[in-house]
């Protein structure tokens, strides 16, 4: 596994976004997908008195983050966690209030990188897929087991897929003979189900059927329905959020959490606007920041990520 793979996506941004509010001593930034641990490194690095609390439902990624962090010692307090049970982290850690989240959605590098893991189209695996392998469906099931008309919605919200009937009607035809188990047989059969215009745009042909399963089958848009807002609330007044995304989906509902908590929620006309109306956030980004050029040249994985930034300026007052 070669270092090149895993530059964290654009770090140095990241950390300039969160830098103002972490450097007091005592202050505690949780990294929400601590992966193989680049984005938490370089936190720590960069902000000596910060503490760090970060997550990850992979107990691989802990245990290899682990050994890189092992170095700062307490500092570092690594969580097998979803990032949506983020309150109760803190709760039991007795952290009522954090200066710095970051999240990066991208599926850690090294589950595309592991084929036995089945996230990769590039090279036959069995169909998993799931980031906590300890529980819940795998790709596989999702595929032999669910009906044609929820394959078809999964494929088109998650994968913006247009092909989403044709490859399904291809799926349901194919499992009857005998069930999936394995990537190779799904790509060849994405392939042969599109239309030739179709595989001529935007990469491998089974990229976005791919992507609706993971989506799918680790839960991740509703995980992040309830995380994001989650995140926002554990934020003490002056503390930063940066979130990185890598697809509409995830960005659209990042932005809509930023947006509302920015927003004034006094009816109209008030001459003067109580504070519990008052925006709870102020946004650090002007719609979503792209990575630059070089960065896209050194790391073809930044091509798709946008990162929103908000700051909490006060407290929630019922």
């Amino acid at each position: 596994m070669s270092n090149s793979r895993h530059v964290p996506v654009m770090l140095q941004r990241c950390l300039d976004m969160l830098a103002p509010a972490l450097t007091e001593p005592g202050a505690v930034v949780v990294d929400c997908t601590l992966g193989l641990g680049g984005h938490s490194e370089a936190l720590l690095t960069r902000f000596p008195e910060a503490r760090l609390v970060a997550l990850d439902r992979d107990k691989e990624a802990l245990r290899l983050s682990g050994e890189r962090l092992a170095p700062y010692g307490e500092r570092a307090t690594l969580v097998h966690a979803v990032y949506d049970e983020l309150p109760d982290v803190l709760d039991r850690l007795g952290i009522p209030r954090v200066q710095g989240v970051l999240f990066d959605l991208g599926v850690s590098s090294m589950q595309l990188d592991e084929a036995d893991r089945g996230f990769a189209y590039a090279q036959d695996a069995p169909l998993d897929m799931r980031m906590d392998q300890t529980t819940g469906m795998s790709a596989a099931e999702v595929l032999n087991t669910y009906p044609a008309g929820e394959l078809v919605r999964i494929l088109r919200a998650y994968g913006e897929e247009k092909q989403a009937k044709r490859i399904v009607s291809a799926i349901v035809r194919e499992r009857e003979k005998e069930p999936f188990t394995n990537s190779a047989r799904l790509v060849e059969l994405i392939r042969d189900a599109l239309p030739q215009a179709a595989k001529r745009t935007g990469g491998n042909p089974a990229k976005r059927t791919f992507q609706a399963l993971r989506i799918e089958v680790n839960g991740e848009l509703s995980v992040l329905e309830r995380a994001i807002p989650a995140a926002v609330e554990a934020l003490a007044v002056g503390g930063r959020i940066a979130v990185l995304s890598y697809h509409s989906l995830e960005d659209r509902l990042v932005k809509q959490v930023f947006a509302a908590g920015a927003a004034s929620t006094a009816p109209p006309g008030l001459p003067v606007v109580p504070e519990r109306y008052q925006p709870r956030l102020k946004l650090l980004t002007r719609g979503a920041e792209l990575p630059t050029e070089e960065e896209v040249a050194e790391n073809r994985r930044a091509a798709p990520a946008r990162l929103r930034g908000a700051e909490r300026i006060r407290e929630t007052v019922e």
